[in-house]
């Protein structure tokens, strides 16, 4: 009597390991086939539909997203200021100066428009928003005061916000030379100093974000320290603060 077994045959049970491998990888390529498919449904669906707010992350109106973004405005007009009068001075202290107010405030507004990004809110306030709004009623109209070359409230001229410089400034800044462009450039720096400084104090006690809070204090401090050098340079050349 012969016996005949499957399992002594070589041959058959490569062909079955074999069927088995293909099988089992058209079953996995149907499988990534739907968790790919379901994946884009997903993402379809969230494109479409508003995206809520995240849990601990600031409202649009909220002094945190105010303060980025005003801030961001007023950093970038300091690091304006220095690059012009980079180009009127060859004094060195000047220029140093005027280098690092530049370094610094551009990268303090990168991650100012970073952490906008970060919390998905816009990077431009509504229309019915003014500047400084989130500071309190009328707060940043009474560190501004009435500006050489704007209204009492501060706005003509392209003047958003406190301390900063009109558009006519800027253009005589572009215009003068030498130790003229230097103590101009200090003064309208110092101005524009005395409104940050108020703003990042403002932010230091409203804000909510821990990190957004030391950064803010951080420009106390660090504004403050360059209101002290540049009413020393002021004097250097025979000059003042304006009123």
């Amino acid at each position: 009597m012969t016996v005949t077994t499957g399992s002594t045959d070589p041959v058959a049970g490569a062909e079955r390991r074999k069927t088995a491998r293909v099988r089992w990888a058209a079953g996995a390529a149907v499988a990534l086939a739907l968790l790919f498919a379901g994946a884009a449904a997903v993402a379809s669906a969230r494109e479409d539909a508003p995206a809520p707010r995240a849990a601990g992350v600031p409202a649009a109106d909220s002094a945190d997203a105010g303060f980025a973004r005003d801030m961001a405005v007023h950093h970038q007009q300091a690091v304006e200021m220095s690059f012009i009068v980079r180009d009127r001075t060859e004094d060195e202290d000047v220029r140093r100066l005027a280098y690092d107010i530049a370094n610094t405030q551009a990268n303090q507004r990168g991650m100012l428009l970073g952490w906008l990004d970060l919390w998905g809110l816009p990077k431009v306030a509504g229309g019915d928003d003014p500047p400084m709004a989130w500071m309190g009623s009328g707060e940043g109209h009474e560190h501004g005061g009435q500006h050489a070359d704007g209204d009492a409230d501060g706005h003509a001229d392209g003047v958003l916000m406190a301390g900063m410089a009109s558009r006519a400034e800027l253009e005589r800044l572009a215009r003068l030379d030498d130790e003229q462009a230097e103590v101009f450039y200090l003064q309208l720096m110092t101005d524009h100093h005395k409104g940050g400084v108020a703003m990042a104090e403002a932010c230091a006690s409203r804000c909510t974000v821990p990190v957004e809070q030391r950064l803010a204090q951080g420009m106390v401090e660090g504004q403050q320290s360059e209101l002290g050098l540049m009413r020393d340079m002021l004097t250097e050349r025979k000059a003042r603060p304006r009123p």
